[in-house]
């Protein structure tokens, strides 16, 4: 799922980082795992099974990390308020490394035996607006805080302690559970039988109003110091819109003639958020430290700065860090409409990433395999306490794209790096102790991507029918409308029954869902035709009408490393729909697979 990434890739600029062609001295004979080889895009540097040069590695591996930094920081920065985390920095900067943690151990199953792409896993906003309805549910933070009186320091950090790890338990449980869903799908093979009722007008409002539903977020944030909020907006935007297209010149140095040189690179279409944080945060030190801002603040660099000495320098996130997972029934019934909405964007993210990287279309064993591997990613977040789930990443796709790398070497690497900044503890404190007016700058873009994202469907959607005019402005209004109307009236809910009451609430308070829904069911009983709807364009786009009939030869970067041969020997594997050996009705077998008697079996 797009998580609000804005790598510029409309127009795909080459970058090469392999040796110029006059100074190689390719042998055509020898197989040299860092030379560059054909791909079916024509034009990749590194494709999706070479691996390049071990300092090229890791400098692509980095670029990646820093693609996917931005929207992996914000969705913690969002969730801290409604978990009561606001006074324990020190936690804070614990779940930060919990979520760079996670997220590089689900980008590494996914790249090695899920998908088996280059693609990264990180946070999922989609997952914010249930969150916020389920907290919903419980005691204002501040309410809590006010009970506390006069007590000492030590009961009154006691009790917030409680009080947030008994709330990030309770995301975690729903998460887990509600991610079995999402498991069983994506290994059952059913998601090409959901996609035929799910449309653009289904999609568009789903994840239009995660972005809209955080306005308020945004809002807080930025208005502690709107004169650093609109500078750190306005310099992601003149990265990211205006001179994404100019390339910084920077040294490089050539092992093969023992040289250095200057080559040019896309530091701004890369890394528009990453520097836009930086020089706002620069700007907002030397304010700091001028004495500009007063001591109060929460635009001062230092408003905050204890929590890097109070962080521990290591520190090993581990299943279960914040206590035993709880598990109510209205918090995973309102997180399965961010499971589902995470599920349909990322089917759109796996073709887009074959693409992108000279990779054939995934096979539906791939594609199934891949949401399966998504589930499993969510219900470890949730074992290991990050508060959030994990989806594909757009913005690092896009990143592929102008690179020309494709290694899933590479990204692999990246999640090696994820790992280890996840449990470096000082790298979460720093992140803390961020301004609060440049972590608004950043969650108005973000949240505003989040929104063009989902308006982006309608591309697809005749919009000059009046059918689809209503549906889509009627959908829109009513998962804005009756989540505030609940927020206003939240005893409105009386069924006579506690536990449908909460699960009703929870539904009716995620606008996404509310949305989502409506645009679902009119979408599918209002009269209108494939094409007026949208529905053909948006798969053809998406890739889920894509052929399967690839072979073997095609295809084998979506096996999985050492056990095919074990697969291919036991016949009951060629019916599990998630693995390489799997036939399908109206798909080709695989080539070079023997049957029973030894002969070589032929296409279907």
């Amino acid at each position: 799922m797009d998580n609000g990434g804005i790598v510029q890739d409309q127009e795909m600029v080459e970058v090469n980082f392999s040796k110029e062609p006059e100074t190689q001295n390719q042998n055509e004979d020898e197989d040299d795992e860092s030379t560059p080889r054909d791909h079916s895009s024509g034009n990749m540097t590194y494709g999706i099974e070479d691996r390049p040069p071990i300092h090229l590695t890791f400098f692509l591996a980095f670029q990646h990390f820093l693609t996917m930094f931005g929207s992996t920081l914000a969705v913690p920065l969002v969730l801290f308020p409604a978990f009561c985390l606001e006074r324990d920095l020190v936690a804070q900067s614990e779940i930060i490394g919990t979520t760079f943690f996670v997220s590089g151990l689900v980008t590494l199953i996914q790249t090695t035996i899920g998908i088996r792409l280059p693609i990264v896993q990180g946070c999922t906003f989609a997952f914010l607006t249930p969150t916020f309805a389920i907290m919903g549910l419980r005691e204002d933070c501040q309410v809590i805080y006010d009970g506390y009186g006069n007590q000492s320091d030590e009961y009154i950090k006691e009790k917030s302690t409680e009080e947030w790890q008994s709330r990030i338990t309770e995301i975690q449980g729903a998460i887990m559970v509600a991610s079995v869903f999402q498991v069983l799908i994506g290994f059952s093979g059913i998601m090409g039988v959901i996609l035929h009722f799910i449309g653009p007008l289904a999609i568009a409002p789903t994840i239009a109003l995660i972005g809209l539903s955080l306005f308020g977020a945004a809002a807080d944030k930025a208005g502690v110091h709107w004169g650093i909020s609109f500078l750190t907006m306005a310099l992601i935007i003149l990265f990211s819109q205006y001179i994404y297209g100019i390339d910084v010149p920077c040294l490089k140095y050539s092992s093969s003639d023992k040289k250095c040189g200057v080559k040019k690179y896309p530091i701004f279409k890369l890394f528009p958020v990453i520097l836009g944080i930086s020089l706002a945060w620069l700007f907002s030190f030397i304010l700091t430290a001028t004495d500009v801002f007063p001591e109060d603040s929460g635009a001062r660099t230092d408003a905050r700065i204890e929590v890097v000495g109070q962080s521990a320098w290591f520190r090993f996130p581990y299943p279960g860090q914040w206590g035993t997972p709880s598990v109510t029934v209205a918090g995973v019934f309102g997180m399965l409409a961010g499971v589902i909405a995470s599920m349909v964007e990322s089917l759109g993210d796996y073709f887009a990433c074959a693409r992108l990287s000279g990779a054939p279309p995934p096979p539906s064993h791939a594609v199934n395999r891949g949401i399966g591997i998504e589930g499993i990613g969510c219900i470890l977040a949730g074992a290991w306490g990050s508060g959030n789930g994990t989806t594909s990443y757009s913005e690092n796709i896009g990143a592929i794209g102008i690179t020309k790398v494709g290694s899933r070497f590479v990204v692999q690497i990246a999640a090696c790096i994820m790992l280890f900044m996840g449990t470096f503890g000082k790298f979460g404190a720093i992140f803390v102790a961020l301004p609060d007016p440049v972590v608004g700058g950043v969650f108005c873009i973000m949240f505003g991507m989040v929104t063009g994202v989902g308006l982006s469907n309608l591309q697809f959607v005749n919009l000059n029918s009046s059918r689809n005019i209503f549906i889509v402005g009627f959908a829109f209004l009513m998962g804005l409308a009756v989540p505030s109307w609940l927020e206003s009236n939240p005893d409105a809910i009386d069924t006579g029954v506690l536990e449908i009451d909460q699960i009703i609430t929870v539904l009716l308070k995620t606008s996404m869902f509310v949305g989502g829904f409506i645009g679902f069911l009119l979408d599918n009983t209002v009269p209108g035709t494939v094409e007026e709807r949208g529905i053909k364009a948006w798969r053809k786009q998406s890739g889920s009408d894509a052929d399967d009939d690839v072979t073997v030869d095609e295809s084998n970067c979506y096996d999985i490393p050492l056990i095919m041969g074990f697969l291919e020997k036991h016949k009951v594997f060629s019916y599990m729909p998630f693995l390489p050996t799997f036939k399908g009705i109206g798909r080709r077998s695989r080539k070079g697979s023997k049957s029973s008697n030894g002969d070589v079996e032929q296409d279907i």
